[in-house]
């Protein structure tokens, strides 16, 4: 049976078996829904809670992470209870030794797996488009993750964890709306299709300051029937990732981090790690962002320019949003045959601790 790869996400799950020159055969909401019946509203049936058990990154209710994966493992890939195969999960920069530990529990003792193994996101990253050196600007839905990784090995002294990211942008999103269609209720969830139709990047931030007297209205029906219009709003999200004190936060933006991040390595390293640059992450496929990241790191006081890494023509499309995942599934198919895995044997011998032994 071959491996599974699991990249859980804050707003999507992906998983499928280990297909290094495919899309994950299965992309689904990170989200559970409860049903919660109270006295008052038996009359009514029972009420629905939705529940994330992944928040910005990292796993908050086990409960409802185990349910998610028994239904993604049994369920969609086709696990049979006796039966379970290996598995990979990536795992989100500075992931605390806990929850490594939790997950390893989790999958030997709920699961009963074969064959455990977990890798950084921004290796993964890398191998996905034929790398072991450079440094991944990852903006997920909860956090955005800055790392330079030698040989294969993330620089955590170097690394940088932003609490922001796509759910922060999409709020940003619904209040510029808010202020252009007042008159207007705009659910969450149509703001975040509408970012992804319409968010766009400016060429620079001059670009910016004059798009209010050039940009052209689009107007947009609702599902319920609403209009709207979007003019300006569309590139403010984009914008907010260059300029961070449009989200009222006193930091540079997104390129000047990349260089100070890379600037605490070892010099030696500079310049494989800046010219082997990788934007993942769903926010990434933002139209012109790629563009204007290229344009600002081109303007950058660094000696070495950032140069971003172009996926090979055989990886599958948008290989940003999967690119941890794909990665997974490159790994995969040398740790498990290799026996670099945690085994059962393993796990009985030494426990949960023996994933940071192993999984390095």
């Amino acid at each position: 049976m071959e491996a599974v790869v699991v990249d859980a996400g804050s707003k999507l799950l992906k998983a499928g078996i280990a297909a290094p020159d495919q899309a994950p055969g299965l992309v689904m909401p990170s989200k559970m829904k409860l049903e919660v019946e109270e006295e008052s509203q038996v009359a009514d049936g029972a009420v629905v809670e939705e529940v994330h058990p992944v928040v910005r990154g990292f796993v908050k209710d086990w409960d409802a992470m185990e349910d998610l994966l028994s239904y993604v493992l049994y369920r969609n890939i086709g696990w049979e209870m006796g039966d379970e195969g290996q598995i990979l999960f990536t795992e989100p920069l500075f992931t605390p030794k806990a929850l490594r530990e939790q997950l390893v529990q989790l999958m030997f003792e709920k699961f009963n797996v074969s064959g455990f193994y977990d890798s950084e996101q921004a290796v993964l990253s890398l191998y996905a488009v034929g790398r072991i050196s450079g440094c991944t600007v990852d903006i997920g839905h909860g956090k955005i993750d800055i790392a330079p990784v030698c040989e294969g090995a993330v620089q955590h002294v170097a690394s940088k964890r932003f609490e922001i990211g796509g759910t922060d942008l999409t709020n940003l999103f619904a209040q510029e709306l808010k202020k252009s269609n007042p008159s207007v209720n705009i659910d969450i969830s149509d703001v975040e299709r509408l970012k992804e139709q319409y968010a766009c990047c400016a060429e620079d931030q001059l670009a910016f300051e004059d798009i209010g007297s050039s940009c052209q209205q689009e107007k947009h029906t609702l599902p319920d029937g609403q209009v709207i219009t979007i003019e300006k709003e569309r590139y403010i999200v984009g914008e907010a990732l260059f300029q961070p004190s449009i989200l009222g936060l006193e930091d540079y933006g997104i390129v000047h981090q990349l260089v100070t991040s890379v600037s605490n390595v070892a010099t030696e390293y500079h310049k494989q790690l800046l010219e082997n640059t990788m934007l993942c992450g769903g926010t990434a496929s933002m139209t012109g962002f790629e563009d204007r990241f290229q344009r600002e790191a081109n303007l950058s006081a660094s000696a070495i320019r950032p140069s971003l890494v172009k996926p090979p023509e055989y990886m599958p499309e948008n290989l940003a949003r999967h690119s941890a995942w794909l990665g997974g599934a490159i790994l995969a198919k040398v740790v498990f045959p290799q026996n670099q895995h945690v085994t059962k044997g393993d796990y009985d011998e030494t426990g949960p601790s023996i994933v940071h032994k192993k999984c390095f």
